[in-house]
């Protein structure tokens, strides 16, 4: 077994010892940290937002396509410029600008308003199936997203169980409103017009998102505690260097 899934005495001594009241309330802490970075936080959803409110806004008053697009992928390329020069993390802006910018070339192509919405909308379909699948096979997503940033990487899967538990859990919550939330949008893509199937999609951007980062904060909160695998490799990197200098020594 390799240092990432092989157990160590410490490490598991670290997780028992915030069983306690202390160790609960550090555990809550660092799962709302990790949680925020890995999901933008507040700015990370104003950045979502923006430049879908913008094109139906824009859509909504003039009927103009070409302007209602060039103006939200403009939108979002500002937002990438301002953490550029803020020295921000760009990953969340960057997202946004590709994701406005595959809207815009399709609606582009067919000259219809509505597609837009729809690269965003099959993405949405495709994540929430991948939570669904990748949790069948064992290997839950939202676990893989969230193992670097909670310093774990991937010793949930064979050490601690407890997390591997909540970690599926919290796929099947992001896959079950996801594909929720597919349910509603893809009848109005079909029904609706423009201006309904936008105003309803922006309505549906933050709320089913924040149900599903707290029920991530749920399940994660009363699992075991991460362990922290590169902690562990240091730990042995300067143990192995102890044992040289020692050898050394006795030479």
């Amino acid at each position: 077994m390799t240092s990432l899934d092989k157990p160590t005495e410490d490490a598991q001594r670290g997780v028992h010892a915030q069983g306690g009241q202390d160790g609960s309330q550090d555990s809550r802490a660092v799962t709302e940290a990790a949680l925020f970075e890995a999901f933008g936080g507040v700015r990370g959803m104003v950045e979502t937002v923006l430049p879908g409110l913008l094109f139906v806004s824009i859509f909504t008053i003039n009927k103009n396509l070409h302007f209602a697009a060039l103006a939200a992928l403009g939108v979002s390329v500002l937002l990438v410029v301002v953490r550029l020069v803020m020295k921000d993390t760009v990953k969340h802006a960057f997202s946004g600008v590709f994701g406005v910018a595959f809207g815009v070339v399709f609606a582009m192509m067919t000259g219809n308003a509505k597609d837009f919405y729809l690269p965003g909308m099959l993405y949405t379909l495709g994540l929430g199936l991948a939570y669904i699948i990748t949790t069948l096979a064992g290997v839950p997503l939202i676990g893989l997203m969230l193992g670097p940033v909670f310093k774990e990487n991937l010793s949930w899967r064979t050490r601690n169980p407890g997390r591997k538990k909540a970690y599926a859990k919290a796929s099947y919550a992001w896959g079950a409103i996801l594909l929720a939330k597919c349910a509603i949008l893809f009848p109005l893509y079909w029904w609706a017009d423009t201006t309904q199937l936008g105003w309803v999609l922006i309505a549906l951007k933050i709320p089913p998102f924040l149900l599903a980062v707290w029920l991530t904060w749920i399940f994660l909160a009363k699992a075991p505690a991460p362990i922290d695998v590169f902690a562990e490799m240091e730990a042995e990197e300067r143990a192995a260097e102890e044992r040289k200098a020692a050898a050394r020594a006795g030479d």
